[in-house]
């Protein structure tokens, strides 16, 4: 089963948790992109997009969206005061020079040692991996938002990615619609359960080396 409109939502309130303030942010597409949404308003944060903006804010009322304005998979935003436009190649000098502080990226499967695999599908056709490359290796932080299974229902948590990588060991932490899991030691760490969901629902759904925190928080 797919991510519901919900449990969407309630991933990207839960990375944006993440954001410190000050921080310059990567936001991939799909659940990253909501993340502008649940940043308070107290946190000063440029969202960077590699289409070349530094500045997204939250997402356009109906009927007020600017064609001109869109993040990195070609939906509408608006901007922040101090925002700015560059072209693709220095938003990605950006990412190269170790400038962007946290990216927040889809993925399809995510080792227990934080292997990237998110572009492909083998004999699937796809755009291509965009900047998921040089974000998973030179941003400071990589989390990761995910459904914790696939649409089978088999896990997207693994020992070993059997998909092509974007990346090796480059995921710090992880945000399902079941959990929050840090990546330690070449295992998972779980800090935290999103309910109604318990313990023993995310262990089942993960097939990877998972400790379990001392204090495991309960998300509501």
């Amino acid at each position: 089963m797919g991510l519901g409109i919900d449990n969407r939502h309630r991933i990207a309130k839960r990375a944006a948790q993440e954001i410190e303030n000050g921080m310059i942010v990567n936001l991939g597409i799909g659940i990253p992109s909501l993340i502008p949404n649940y940043v308070p308003s107290a946190i000063a944060v440029m969202f960077h997009a590699e289409n070349g903006i530094v500045g997204i804010g939250p997402s356009p009322l109906e009927g007020q969206e600017d064609e001109n304005a869109c993040n990195a998979a070609g939906y509408p935003i608006t901007t922040l005061s101090g925002s700015s436009y560059c072209d693709s190649a220095i938003a990605f000098g950006m990412i190269r020079k170790g400038y962007v502080d946290m990216t927040i990226l889809g993925a399809l499967e995510v080792s227990e040692q934080g292997d990237l695999a998110n572009w492909i599908v083998p004999g699937k056709r796809v755009p291509g991996m965009g900047g998921a490359m040089e974000l998973a290796q030179k941003v400071k932080k990589v989390v990761v938002l995910m459904n914790h299974t696939n649409k089978n229902g088999e896990p997207k948590l693994v020992k070993t990615c059997s998909l092509p990588l974007t990346a090796k060991r480059c995921v710090d932490l992880i945000i399902t619609d079941r959990a929050v899991l840090k990546i330690e030691k070449n295992h998972l760490l779980l800090i935290e359960v999103m309910s109604p969901y318990t313990v023993e629902d995310v262990l089942q759904a993960t097939d990877a080396t998972v400790e379990l925190s001392d204090s495991i928080k309960i998300i509501p």
